[in-house]
């Protein structure tokens, strides 16, 4: 695989490789890995709230929203 980066990057990465002993490959592929672990968590999180909009597991915003403002209200007169 071959990735094109600006000048700028390349050269924050190799300061940062000098800075940690490691080399820029091997930086550069814990960044693609971190990358690539955060957007398929998003993606499947995506597909089980369909999954739960398609089961009927929700809440109508009017009841969520009225839960969440008991816990605000409750929480503003626990601190007064």
């Amino acid at each position: 695989m071959t990735i094109r980066i600006s000048p700028d990057v390349k050269d924050k990465l190799g300061r940062l490789a000098q800075g940690t002993r490691r080399s820029r490959a091997f930086l550069a592929s814990e960044a693609v890995e971190a990358y690539v672990d955060r957007e398929l968590e998003i993606i499947d999180g995506i597909q089980r709230g369909l999954a739960d909009v398609a089961a009927g597991r929700m809440v109508p915003h009017d009841e969520a929203m009225a839960e969440l403002q008991a816990v605000i209200d409750a929480t503003r007169g626990g601190k007064a």
